[in-house]
């Protein structure tokens, strides 16, 4: 997902994006959608998300 999407996804939900990097954007809407905030993280192996809509771009992200 580019952070042009994301960015549409959170100001949808009324999350602020600017200074915030694509990681952290994520991780703002993983937490308005009552998720784990772990985008990134290096958690993706076992986090147990698997229906994540973020997982794809996680793994990339955790490597």
């Amino acid at each position: 997902m580019t952070v042009a999407e994301i960015r549409k996804i959170a100001s949808g939900r009324g999350i602020t994006t600017i200074p915030k990097k694509k990681a952290d954007i994520v991780r703002c809407i993983q937490q308005d959608e009552g998720n784990s905030s772990c985008f990134g993280s290096g958690a993706s192996g076992v986090c147990g998300q698997d229906g994540c809509a973020w997982r794809a771009d996680c793994l990339k992200a955790d490597k």
